[in-house]
């Protein structure tokens, strides 16, 4: 992936990859060709899709939104200690809010984060990716316009 390379990691670096279950899974599994030569762990929020996709090593996550306290403290904790436990270089999503608690987690503990939103985000930046922006090092958005208007980086769409 051009964004690794162009952060100066060398192969055999340790990627996490968090994304939450459905297009975001999918936009996820478009990229992993990305992570070769890279030791990734991929984190998902339905039991499963791992599997489904060939996706190894993977964890699966407590699914959360901003209306369930308790699913955001459970996913919390699942992932500082997936976070912990692998000591990533990088932290990177593709959604949703599994995904910026990864990130901020992930910068807390000194790895580089990288943000790409949903391309079924089409008019504006997801409330997640908005949220994301603090905690990125690098946020995209698939479609030119909406990362012109939002300020963030366009470097093209996963599909």
């Amino acid at each position: 992936m051009l964004l690794l390379q162009s952060e100066g990691f060398v192969m055999g670096k340790r990627v996490l990859a968090v994304a939450s279950a459905g297009g975001h899974w999918q936009q996820m599994m478009l990229l992993r060709d990305s992570f070769s030569g890279h030791q990734t762990l991929f984190l998902t929020t339905l039991d499963g899709l791992p599997e489904q996709f060939d996706a190894h090593p993977a964890r699966i996550l407590r699914d959360c939104n901003r209306n369930d306290l308790i699913g955001i403290v459970i996913c919390t904790l699942q992932l500082s200690w997936q976070l912990l436990r692998f000591r990533p270089d990088a932290v990177i999503s593709t959604g949703a809010l599994p995904g910026v608690i990864a990130l901020a987690l992930g910068r807390m503990l000194g790895a580089k984060t990288i943000w790409i939103d949903s391309v079924a985000n089409a008019e504006e930046m997801s409330m997640s990716g908005k949220l994301a922006k603090r905690f990125a090092h690098h946020w995209l958005s698939q479609w030119q316009h909406v990362a012109q208007a939002e300020g963030a980086e366009y470097a093209g769409a996963v599909l």
